[in-house]
């Protein structure tokens, strides 16, 4: 029977750990071991629309969180120049596509495309969701009256948020209120034996033991790398970024810096996030030393701060004041995540790399499935074995998808994105467990699943199509739209301009409600911090 647990480690996968147990399982002992010696990474502050399920199930108080982590919303992710060099951006935005009755207006505006080649890639979600009218215009509604049709903010909106202060939220206001118990110490030595570990040995000389341990120690993964020696893979074939320099930013102009998105930007060796709170700008350099030294990436990244490529430029000096810290990436996972009596949880167990803001996104998928192995209060290793399986399923599926980003780029301007131009994705991946077994037969297979077969039901579309459609993939060519039009007896361009007057209008209408809406700052402002 598992009835105490003890969860090393504390920050946002810690805490998040105890929250999520402590409300599927309140008659359970859970403790929390969290050293003042170890400070947290601290840059995770950017989630996706998955985090809205979590935050549901452990009944989350909106109010509280957001004045005290510094909270915003979020509806997209933003790429830019992640196709050529000054390509400019296109968006992958949360929530479900708008779509025209009894069509898949996916398929109607590639064709839109191919017969108006010169047809902007943005127009592609700015003709499908409503929610772009806001990011776009830096808006934001509640969308009371429907004027943007299936927007809906409990489902199409995620949030922006202090990482560090969203841990010490979790602690304080949600954990300890609710009977979880907090040791404030380092562990000095793990005791292992023929089941796992035995017993922790605290600094104070205080021996802990438990029946189950979850090592959130992050990069370091104390009890599962360390203790147990469970084997790490790399995925440094497909994802080429290991290091990361990140910063804190002061606003310039709120209004207009506060965005209701992400903005992920390609440079030289990589690329760099920024992240709207409240109070400030997160922003950082993610980049691998296999081409540019730490010094010279900061170079680069300070050099961007004070580029055009900012909403509001820098001057030298201004960032010049600002404190850098340098963070070391393990891209990759652990073969397997629970191992005897131990579960990693999230840097602890494995890392993509912040692309898609993903990090918090495998702590709350993990732990939704500890949960579904814990309901049955013991574990056997066919439980462990399902465990594993999923997680990692979950893990690969997303590690494809970020390195598509990569796969899909058309840049060549450095020695980095050229490497990137060359390598060989698909046969990297061959011994990666395969999802959509039954659909897809190989990595280049799984990211054109959707514009291969244009009788394909898209109706489990997911974000392959915005980051192909971005990168200026348009499998419709002279041939297949030929074949199109003989085999169904229409004309595809009469098509699309019947079309284009609904989508017109459709689009108008959003615009005109986003600009009557206020702007992200100031919703904020009145809502939750005035």
């Amino acid at each position: 029977m598992i009835n105490n647990i003890v969860v090393v480690g504390g920050g946002s996968s810690g805490w998040m750990t105890a929250a999520t147990l402590i409300k599927a399982f309140p008659e359970k002992n859970i403790t929390v071991i969290e050293s003042k010696d170890v400070p947290t990474v601290g840059v995770g502050e950017s989630t996706l629309g998955f985090i809205r399920r979590w935050t549901r199930f452990i009944e989350l108080d909106e109010d509280d969180f957001f004045k005290y982590t510094d909270a915003s919303y979020k509806l997209s992710i933003k790429f830019t120049d992640f196709y050529k060099k000054d390509s400019g951006g296109f968006h992958y935005p949360f929530g479900s596509p708008y779509m025209d009755y009894d069509r898949n207006s996916y398929d109607d505006w590639f064709l839109k495309k191919y017969i108006y080649p010169d047809t902007p890639v943005q127009d592609f979600v700015r003709t499908m969701f409503p929610g772009a009218a806001l990011f776009e215009n830096n808006r934001f509604s509640l969308n009371t009256y429907g004027e943007l049709d299936n927007f809906d903010t409990k489902t199409d909106v995620a949030y922006h948020f202090d990482a560090t202060k969203f841990g010490n939220w979790l602690r304080d206001r949600y954990c300890l209120p609710k009977g979880v118990k907090k040791v404030e110490s380092t562990v000095e030595e793990i005791k292992v034996d023929e089941d796992g570990i035995k017993f922790l040995v605290l600094d104070n000389g205080a021996l802990l033991d438990a029946d189950l341990y979850i090592d959130c120690t992050g990069f370091k993964s104390l009890l599962l790398g360390k203790a147990l020696n469970e084997p790490f893979e790399s995925f440094s074939n497909i994802l080429p970024n290991n290091h990361a320099w990140a910063t804190h930013l002061p606003y310039k102009n709120k209004d207009v810096e506060l965005e209701g998105f992400t903005n992920s930007t390609a440079i030289q060796n990589g690329w760099v996030w920024n992240i709207p709170l409240w109070s400030r700008i997160g922003t950082g350099y993610v980049y691998s030393d296999r081409f540019i030294s730490h010094e010279d990436a900061l170079k680069e990244f300070k050099n961007h701060l004070t580029s055009n490529k900012m909403l509001i430029q820098r001057y030298k000096h201004e960032i010049e004041e600002l404190e850098f810290k340098h963070i070391k990436m393990n891209v990759g996972i652990h073969k397997r995540t629970f191992v005897k009596n131990v579960v990693a949880i999230g840097l602890a167990a494995g890392f993509i790399e912040p692309l898609e803001s993903n990090g918090l996104y495998s702590v709350h998928e993990f732990l939704f499935r500890l949960v579904d192995i814990l309901q049955r209060n013991k574990i056997n290793q066919f439980d462990r074995y399902m465990y594993n399986s999923v997680v990692r399923s979950i893990f690969d599926s997303f590690a494809n998808f970020v390195s598509l980003h990569y796969a899909m780029s058309h840049r060549d301007d450095t020695e980095y994105w050229r490497d990137i131009q060359n390598r060989p994705f698909g046969d990297d991946l061959s011994h990666m467990h395969k999802n959509y077994s039954k659909e897809v037969k190989t990595f280049f297979n799984n990211g054109f699943r959707y514009l291969e077969s244009w009788s394909y039901d898209r109706s489990s579309i997911d974000g392959t199509i915005f980051i192909s459609t971005g990168m200026n993939i348009n499998m419709m060519n002279n041939a297949r739209a030929r074949e199109l039009e003989f085999m169904n007896n229409v004309n595809i361009k009469q098509i699309v301009d019947d079309l284009t007057p609904a989508w017109e209008y459709r689009k108008a209408k959003w615009n005109n409600h986003a600009m009557q809406s206020p702007l992200l700052s100031e919703y904020l402002l009145k809502r939750f911090y005035e």
